[in-house]
């Protein structure tokens, strides 16, 4: 029987304060590779899912947006322009070498007003109704307690605002859960040749298999306050976007 005061680290049980050491181990190993290794794992897709998510944001030039568990930056990159001028984008994350690499990144190409804060999902450091939408691009899987994450997303958000949630998911047919859970046995070999780190990309599998599935994501959201919530599948249901409305 499992501990109620236990959290998923992977398929090991940890308490929460080691999930949040843990996970925060994971990506300040793999930050400086961390957008090669999306690329090689994904095949390039998961740019065209962000773009997708951003679309379904509904984002307008004045709005305020946060980009929480940014880390790298490649969200923030594509909300930017879609709220100036005179809107702004917060990146948020609680891992400061993924912040890093992202604030160079974003003033290399060119977005110098991107904000940044350092803080965790389960606790933002954000007054209530600050945001008009926000969005988790790959990383609702990292936090330590998903549904406290959401209550406090839903405190930020103004009344009427957007949350957009794209995420690793159960794909929809046998045939290709198969083929997906094959493919996924590659990844750490090939984080061991990237990067010089396995554990991390073999956290990252577990990490995707103890996920919830699309309904039991969007039971969470609604249990958390949102309304209106739904899902897409993406890629057969390898990804899924969730959005809710605060």
């Amino acid at each position: 029987m499992s501990d109620d005061s236990k959290v998923q680290f992977g398929h090991a049980e940890v308490t929460p304060e080691e999930k949040t050491r843990l996970v925060g181990g994971v990506f300040a190993s793999v930050a400086q590779r961390y957008d090669v290794m999306n690329d090689v794992m994904s095949l390039g897709t998961h740019r065209l899912m962000k773009r997708m998510a951003v679309e379904m944001t509904g984002a307008q030039p004045g709005d305020c947006v946060l980009d929480l568990a940014g880390g790298t930056g490649d969200m923030s990159a594509l909300l930017a322009p879609a709220v100036a001028p005179g809107g702004c984008v917060v990146l948020a994350d609680i891992n400061a070498a993924m912040m890093e690499v992202g604030r160079d990144r974003l003033l290399d190409e060119g977005h110098p007003d991107v904000r940044f804060c350092r803080t965790s999902a389960e606790e933002l450091s954000f007054a209530s109704d600050s945001f008009d939408c926000a969005t988790i691009a790959f990383g609702l899987r990292n936090f330590t307690d998903k549904l406290v994450a959401f209550e406090e997303l839903l405190r930020v958000l103004r009344p009427g605002g957007t949350l957009v949630v794209l995420e690793f998911s159960k794909p929809q047919h046998p045939l290709l859960q198969s083929a997906y859970q094959a493919f996924q046995t590659f990844w750490p070999p090939i984080g061991r040749l990237v990067v010089n780190d396995d554990h991390s990309y073999r956290y990252l599998v577990e990490s995707i298999a103890v996920h919830p599935n699309q309904e039991g994501l969007k039971l969470m959201m609604e249990d958390a306050g949102f309304a209106d919530v739904e899902y897409h599948n993406l890629a057969g249901g390898i990804a899924a976007i969730h959005t809710g409305v605060a």
